[in-house]
């Protein structure tokens, strides 16, 4: 059985702070609202059998009220029928599901675009990050649904980037902003996805134009392998809130942020340049190990772990909120749905 006993910054059951029940759609629901200015909200059904679809046809003003508050929303015990109301629940709130493009993960189609959680080995994490943060285009919203929980672990944890901003020193914020951040990857070296996984095609003509469009420097290096340089901002202004927020790969993406074994085994076999992936200021200069340290510690000391149960939908704003993934005992099922594209114009 999954263990619910809280991490720092956690929440479960004992956790969620009761306060007058709101009730909507002739008081079909009830909230549990968390303290103020954390995340997520949980809305639950106070009848059984009530579809999220139904509700949530009826009440898109009232979700997205609440996801631009907290940033992130979990659909408890609502009647969710699988995939295919998944699908359609996202359809209904927040439009066309989004394909996944410009990947840096692998991950397995389930029904049109609709998608099954990363796949990396069960006991390894995935630090926090905002889905596509690095890229010229994002989702705005990212959805995840728990067709199957882990026996034990396997969270999602979430991180408030407003939070995690004003956490981080003016002087590391500033200086970052101003510099901005280099992403380098290599593909075909063994290591990470193929070029024709990560765009994919199989022809080089359409790598180039997709890079040409997207703010990308591309070098084509023997033996058919390819090195990218892009260069995008750290800090981003919400579209609606207009609130700053720390939307960036930096960390993430950084050599220093694997875990000890993988970090290491990189470095045996590879050059820094040629890493799988590595990140660097904008300038191409590298990131000082102390300010990696505080953006590492910024998304851990905000982020907020709960148990997953089957059945399970969260929604996330994904420009206010970071996603990761616990280690895990047992089967696990997480699928993965994004929609309403943004283009950086940085």
């Amino acid at each position: 059985m999954m263990s619910t006993e809280s991490k720092p910054g956690s929440f479960g059951p004992a956790q969620f702070r009761r306060k007058n029940v709101q009730l909507s759609s002739a008081r079909l629901v009830r909230i549990s609202d968390p303290a103020p200015a954390t995340v997520p909200l949980k809305i639950e059904p106070n009848i059984e059998g009530l579809r999220l679809i139904t509700w949530a046809e009826h009440n898109g003003e009232f979700i997205n009220t609440h996801l631009l508050r907290h940033g992130a929303i979990l659909f408890r015990d609502f009647q969710v029928a699988g995939v295919s109301d998944f699908e359609e629940f996202v359809r209904t709130v927040s439009g066309d599901l989004l394909n996944y493009e410009d990947r840096t993960s692998p991950r397995r189609p389930v029904k049109g675009n609709v998608f099954s959680s990363t796949y990396y080995p069960p006991e390894q994490e995935i630090f926090l990050h905002n889905e596509n943060s690095y890229s010229h285009t994002w989702p705005l919203k990212i959805f995840f649904h728990c067709a199957q929980p882990a026996d034990e672990g396997g969270e999602t944890p979430i991180a408030d980037v407003r939070r995690i901003y004003q956490r981080l020193s003016p002087s590391l914020r500033d200086n970052f902003t101003r510099k901005k951040v280099m992403y380098v990857r290599n593909f075909g070296n063994g290591f990470g996805l193929t070029w024709q996984d990560a765009f994919q095609t199989r022809n080089p003509a359409k790598v180039e134009e997709f890079c040409r469009n997207s703010g990308i420097e591309f070098e084509w290096k023997a033996q058919g392998r390819l090195k990218t340089r892009q260069v995008r901002p750290v800090v981003a202004i919400h579209p609606i809130t207009n609130e700053r927020v720390w939307f960036n790969h930096a960390a993430f993406f950084h050599v220093s942020t694997l875990e000890p074994a993988v970090r290491e085994a990189l470095l045996t076999n590879f050059a820094e340049e040629d890493l799988p992936y590595n990140t660097y200021y904008g300038d191409g200069s590298p990131i000082e190990p102390g300010v990696l340290d505080e953006i590492r510690r910024a998304y851990r000391e905000e982020a907020i772990y709960f148990p997953w149960q089957k059945g399970d939908v969260l929604m996330l704003d994904n420009m206010l909120t970071a996603h990761g993934r616990s280690s895990f005992v047992g089967p696990r099922e997480i699928l993965a749905a994004m929609s309403e594209p943004r283009i950086n114009t940085d």
